[in-house]
């Protein structure tokens, strides 16, 4: 299989703008990122893909691959799926533009679910990390996921799922962290699908992939690390550099 990384990497982030050109130890959260992504030797390519000059610049003036969008974006799977049209691949992993702790160890365990299917039943493959703080359980900003017995994502929500209505029934939260990996057909099937009300409501984006019918098979990982959603993400993750 031949399989490539795209990091889509917006610059105007609602949450927190220019989150990605911010300093990370000396470099850009987004190189960060992309070195971090380079560094795991699992690919046979890795490009970030972005909508912004200054983004473009910061990637190829240090050695690196990039592709401008043409297209404007409501996701970072439109994003992608626009770019790998017309690349040679079988696999694409999308790594988050504000994942700088991107490791080797996790990508593998998502990897494997495609050498595990020679039927090519899985469409996407992604990760879960367990949490227990209530705090995190019920921020918006902390995407949950809830799978079947076998692992297969069954639905994502910013609200906790599922609801503790009996609090000694044993429910597990799990965080969905922002790392897929598609066949490159089911991105580009993603791209010609419209948006449903219940995406548009949540805003995220893997809802549409269930929508239609696409198989998500999640994969459990302890390693947490420290997605860059506002300013207090960044410096949580300026003293887990140090």
């Amino acid at each position: 299989m031949k399989i490539i990384s795209m990091i889509p990497a917006r610059y105007s982030a609602s949450r927190f703008p220019g989150k990605l050109m911010q300093d990370l130890g000396g470099k850009t959260v987004i190189l960060r990122t992309y070195e971090a992504t380079v560094a795991t030797k699992l690919f046979d390519k890795v490009y970030v893909v972005t909508d912004s000059d200054i983004i473009y610049k910061e990637i190829t003036d240090n050695g690196g691959k990039a592709i401008m969008s043409i297209a404007e974006h409501e996701s970072g799977s439109d994003r992608i799926a626009e770019a790998v049209q017309n690349v040679d691949c079988d696999i694409v992993v999308n790594v988050q533009g504000d994942e700088p702790f991107t490791e080797r160890a996790s990508l593998e365990k998502v990897l494997n679910v495609f050498y595990d299917d020679p039927q090519k039943e899985i469409d996407l493959a992604s990760l879960m990390v367990e949490i227990h703080d209530w705090e995190e359980i019920s921020n918006p900003n902390t995407v949950k996921v809830i799978v079947d017995q076998n692992n297969f994502a069954l639905y994502f929500s910013r609200s906790p799922i599922p609801f503790p209505r009996d609090k000694n029934a044993g429910a597990r939260y799990f965080k969905h962290k922002g790392i897929y990996a598609f066949r490159k057909q089911a991105l580009l099937d993603f791209q010609k699908l419209p948006m449903q009300f219940i995406e548009a409501t949540e805003k995220i984006e893997c809802i549409r992939y269930l929508e239609y019918g696409k198989r998500i098979k999640m994969v459990e990982t302890t390693v947490e690390g420290v997605e860059i959603d506002t300013p207090e993400d960044l410096e949580k993750a300026k003293r887990l550099w140090k």
